[in-house]
C-alpha cells in the first residue's frame, strides 16, 4: 500500500482576490463575523474560550481522469485516487489560506463535500467549509507548523473535548478508488438462485476500506495525534461505473493537552429528524 502524495492542505496556497476582499472587508471598523454554527454551537464554543472570527471556505474544481482496469481482478485504481485526494487537499488548503488570513487558531464543523455539473461527467468540484475560530487570553492551538488546525466535529464535540483536555490536531483523510472484478460465468452459475457469499466481493471491499482508513490514520501519526475521533466511512461510484467505487474514512486527529480538571459528563439527545 502507498500514500497518496501529499499533504498538499499543510502547504500555504494561493487564494483568489475575491477571496482576499471579502476577508479584508470583514476586517475593517467593527469586525462582524460569520459563522454556519448553530445558536448551541456558537455559544459552547465561547464558553471554551473560543471566538468565531469568520465563515472560511475553499474549492477545487477538477477534472478526473481515465484509468483502464482487468475485468476479472480487483485493485486499486491509483490515478483516480490520487485525483480524487487531491482535489480535497486543495479545497481543504485553500480554506486553511482563508483562517490563516483571518489570524484564526483554527476551523471547526468542516465540511468536506463534492458535487458534479451537468456540463462534464469528468468533472467535479470540492469543497470544504467551516467556522473559523481563535483563542482568548494569548491562547492558541495551531499546529506546531504555525498553520490552524482543522476539525469536523460540531461546536458541542469541540467543546466536549476541551473540557476533558483533548484538542483537534487535524481533518485526516484516507481515500480509494477500487475496481471490483466481474464474476466469472461458473461463479455466476454457482450462485444462482442461492444464500451464499460472494467471496470475491467481500474481499474487494473489505481490502479497499482497510486502505482507506489505514491512509486516513497515517495522517493522524504524521500530525503526532493520539487518536483520530468522529471517523466516517462512506462509498461512492462517481462517474466510474458499477464496478469501481471510492472508499473514503474521514476523521478529526485529537491528542491530549492535560488530564480532566473537572470531568463532565456528556448528555445523551435523541433527534427527531430521520
Amino acid at each position: 500500500m502507498t500514500q497518496p502524495t501529499g499533504p498538499i492542505s499543510q502547504q500555504p496556497q494561493p487564494l483568489p482576490d475575491s477571496a482576499r476582499s471579502r476577508i479584508a472587508q470583514s476586517q475593517q471598523g467593527r469586525p462582524c463575523f460569520t459563522s454556519d454554527l448553530s445558536v448551541n454551537e456558537f455559544v459552547l464554543t465561547t464558553q471554551a474560550g473560543f471566538t468565531p472570527v469568520g465563515l472560511v471556505m475553499g474549492t477545487s474544481i477538477y477534472h478526473i481522469g481515465v484509468q483502464p482496469s482487468k475485468w476479472s481482478v480487483s485493485q486499486e485504481l491509483s490515478v483516480l485516487t490520487q485525483a480524487m485526494y487531491t482535489a480535497r487537499e486543495l479545497a481543504m488548503a485553500r480554506m486553511e489560506a482563508e483562517a490563516d488570513m483571518l489570524g484564526a487558531d483554527g476551523v471547526i464543523g468542516v465540511d468536506v463535500r463534492a458535487r458534479s455539473y451537468a456540463f462534464s461527467a469528468e468533472i467535479m468540484e470540492f469543497v470544504a467549509i467551516g467556522t473559523a475560530i481563535k483563542g482568548g487570553n494569548g491562547m492558541s492551538l495551531r499546529t506546531p507548523t504555525g498553520r490552524p488546525f482543522t476539525s469536523h466535529l460540531s461546536g458541542q464535540d469541540f467543546w466536549t473535548l476541551w473540557q476533558h483536555g483533548w484538542v483537534p490536531r487535524a481533518l485526516v483523510l484516507g481515500t480509494c478508488v477500487y475496481h471490483v472484478a466481474h464474476l466469472t460465468f461458473r461463479q455466476m452459475l454457482q450462485a444462482a438462485g442461492q444464500n451464499t457469499e460472494l467471496g470475491t466481493y467481500t474481499q474487494a471491499v473489505y481490502d479497499a476500506r482497510e486502505i482507506a482508513m489505514a491512509r486516513m490514520q497515517y495522517e493522524g501519526t504524521q500530525v503526532g495525534a493520539d487518536g483520530v475521533v468522529g471517523v466516517t466511512v462512506r462509498e461512492d461510484d462517481w462517474v466510474w461505473g458499477e464496478h469501481a467505487v471510492e472508499f473514503f474514512a474521514m476523521g478529526t486527529a485529537v491528542s491530549r493537552l492535560h488530564p480532566d480538571a473537572s470531568p463532565v459528563s456528556p448528555q445523551m439527545t435523541m433527534p427527531l429528524s430521520d
